[in-house]
């Protein structure tokens, strides 16, 4: 999908641009499939803020998605529209099945009204049909990957990201994920075929601080800028360092470079090479 340069005609449009959403059939939502949002604004059910920098922005809807799909196999379903959702970075797609039932699903690139997909064990490997790993051929571009036989979709869903099936080894599949991490998957998981539309999502410019605002994000105030019972950052004379052998997040913990993974994670038997390239070791079946 193509960017468009706003016109410059004030300091905060200078360098601003905007997607063309071309690719975008209708503006209303079908109403069947919308919840109301709770706005929480970063604060959990005490009231004490736990995810900072949230807070007003626009009021939008639910859009209900269906990420699992596997409810309605070989029952086959045609696309209606494609929508903005301002909940993802991803389109969505509308699509009515055979039985009557309209869903939401997330839109590949390259779909297109009237196109129709299937959710089944084996099916044409088209953008939209969803199937079993087994039956996808290898090198394929694959999102919304189950990972629990019994869950829904939970890898590669973002706008314009795409996991590689690479090979079929035995009761699993190895799957390259965005990041550059190869991991077992069972190979009876579902995946959709294709890549996640609206690639050109991280290349918007958004310009000015309000476009942030109407998001709902609220500013970030450096450390350095607050005052030392604010911020480990904080005090000193005028611009300074921050005084200390490694950045510190308000609560004095290690910032910036330190890692934050478990070393004993469970998920870490999956898991064939890191993101760094680093190799683990074989999968053992208990």
């Amino acid at each position: 999908m193509p960017i468009r340069k706003v016109k410059n005609t004030t300091n905060g449009q200078r360098s601003m641009t905007v997607l063309t959403y071309e690719e975008i059939t209708t503006n209303k939502p079908f109403k069947g499939l919308l919840r109301h949002k709770h706005e929480a604004a970063g604060r959990n059910n005490n009231g004490v803020i736990t995810v900072r920098h949230r807070g007003a922005g626009n009021k939008i809807m639910i859009r209900v998605i269906d990420f699992k799909q596997t409810d309605k196999l070989n029952i086959e379903a045609t696309v209606k529209t494609v929508e903005y959702d301002p909940n993802r970075s991803a389109f969505i797609m509308l699509v009515l099945y055979k039985d009557g039932e309209y869903r939401y699903h997330l839109a590949p690139e390259g779909i297109k009204v009237g196109d129709r997909i299937i959710t089944a064990k084996r099916a044409k490997a088209r953008a939209g049909n969803r199937m079993q790993l087994i039956s996808i051929p290898v090198g394929f571009d694959i999102h919304n990957v189950q990972i629990d036989l019994s869950g829904k979709g939970q890898l590669a869903k973002t706008a314009g990201s795409a996991a590689k099936l690479t090979s079929l080894d035995g009761e699993y599949a190895q799957v390259q994920l965005p990041s550059g991490e190869v991991r077992f998957v069972h190979k009876e998981c579902y995946a959709s075929i294709g890549r996640v539309s609206n690639a050109d999502h991280s290349n918007v410019t958004i310009g000015k601080a309000g476009r942030n605002r109407h998001k709902g994000q609220r500013p970030e105030v450096r450390g350095k800028a607050m005052n030392p019972n604010d911020h480990p950052h904080g005090g000193g004379e005028g611009n300074c360092p921050i005084g200390l052998k490694y950045p510190k997040t308000p609560w004095g913990l290690h910032a910036l470079g330190v890692k934050t993974r478990r070393r004993k994670n469970s998920s870490n038997r999956w898991i064939v090479k890191t993101r760094k390239g680093k190799m683990v070791a074989e999968l053992t079946e208990k």
